[in-house]
Order: structure tokens, then sequence, then C-alpha cells
């Protein structure tokens, strides 16, 4: 697993914690959905938010999770939206996962 971080100490906690859960569940489902593959973690602070991306490569094993009867993309996607925040999940174009998420980082008025 390769992971990249970038941020600072003016990041809400709020925000923090949203970024955190959201690596925590795509880690989780590619340990459920992709048991082995390569995993790739980046949480990047750009101005006015923070980009996570959370990504595995081809191959890797099915560790016998439901396929599709969870929650987690609903559950990521609420995290993010709660803070006018965006996330895309979905399958990459040689194999594999990503799932990238938008935290804004001064919720919106």
């Amino acid at each position: 697993m390769a992971i990249e971080a970038d941020g600072g100490p003016d990041v809400p906690a709020t925000i923090d914690l949203s970024a955190y859960r959201i690596v925590q569940e795509a880690l989780t489902n590619c340990l459920r959905h992709a048991r082995g593959a390569a995993v790739r973690v980046a949480v990047r602070r750009e101005a006015g938010a923070v980009l996570v991306e959370v990504g595995n490569g081809p191959g890797g094993v099915d560790g016998g999770g439901p396929a599709g009867g969870g929650h987690g993309l609903d559950g990521m996607r609420e995290r993010a939206a709660v803070y006018g925040g965006e996330l895309e999940a979905g399958p990459l174009p040689g194999g594999g996962w990503r799932v990238r998420a938008r935290l804004p980082v001064e919720h919106p008025a």
C-alpha cells in the first residue's frame, strides 16, 4: 500500500474526521472485494478543500463481502455531502476501483 498525505493544521476537525472515515471505508472495500490488490491512498490539501483518493489496482481476490448489499458508498457520499463536498466512485479503465472525494474546508453558506 502506498500512502501520500499533504495537509495542515488549518483543516477543521470535522473535515479531518470525514476524510479519515472515507479512507477507512474505502480501504475496507478494498479488503472485502479485492484482497491482495495493490492499494494507493492520497490525502491532499488544495485551496479551499481536502482531496481524498483511494484506489486499488486490478487483481486481488474477493474476500466474500456482500456484492452491492452494503451502504459503504452511500455513507461516503453522505459524509462528503454534509460539508458541501462530492464523492465519485467507480471502476478504473485498466481494472481496479477508485474512490475520490473533495471536501471543502469551509462549509458553504
